[in-house]
């Protein structure tokens, strides 16, 4: 208990990824993006797919996608991102879900919080509309793409600690891929990692929270149970 009321003290806002955090949206979104690539003759398995495009970009997802490709047309970029966006809109309203824990912990939260995402703004307020999550960010849903600057580099973070009013080694970062959890350390912030402990490099090991999902979170911050 002294653990967790030591863990949690100096922290003053929260910074939430949405994709694979809040919403259950990583996996149909690599999906479509997995899909549209072997459609074009990509060889390239869901999982390699999943573990080269989880937290990334998309205009980086197209970059290694369009590197595998013995011919890229003119315009294919946009092209591409514009097919998957599309599709992955389509795959969203067909069902999604939160991920567990979610609302119970942003109900309970009695300091600031906020998404930063990878994301263009589009995507989250679809994502964070279709699962309901959207009342709990009237205000505070940060996007690298108006920002400028994307996940591994932390001005995304900094851009929001800044605006919620608390200094960065006061706020902490919620993330499940790595490029946030680097942004994260980076940032100067606290980092509670939901990546599968086998899959943080382990040179990261002591410097994250990993936490088995919100549930347990929310746990720390209100020692419940």
């Amino acid at each position: 208990m002294r653990g967790e009321v030591e863990l949690t003290h100096s922290i003053q806002a929260i910074i939430f990824d949405a994709d694979g955090t809040l919403v259950d949206s990583e996996v149909p979104s690599m999906d479509v993006i997995h899909e549209h690539a072997v459609a074009l003759g990509v060889v390239c398995t869901r999982a390699q797919a999943h573990q080269q495009f989880r937290g990334v970009r998309m205009a980086d997802c197209i970059a290694w996608i369009a590197a595998q490709l013995p011919h890229v047309p003119p315009g294919f970029a946009e092209d591409f991102a514009r097919s998957v966006r599309a599709a992955q809109a389509v795959r969203f309203s067909e069902g999604l879900g939160v991920i567990p824990g979610a609302f119970e912990l942003l109900g309970a939260l009695q300091i600031p919080f906020c998404v930063a995402t990878n994301g263009p703004r589009e995507k989250v307020e679809m994502t964070l509309g279709l699962t309901g999550l959207h009342p709990f960010f009237p205000e505070h849903i940060f996007s690298a793409y108006e920002v400028g600057v994307f996940k591994p580099d932390p001005g995304l973070f900094l851009h929001a600690a800044k605006v919620l009013g608390v200094a960065p080694e006061h706020c902490a970062v919620v993330e499940d891929s790595l490029p946030g959890i680097e942004a994260g350390l980076a940032a100067g912030m606290r980092v509670f990692s939901l990546m599968p402990p086998a899959e943080l490099p382990a040179a990261l090991e002591d410097r994250v929270v990993t936490i088995r999902s919100l549930v347990e979170l929310d746990n720390i911050f209100h020692r419940k149970g």
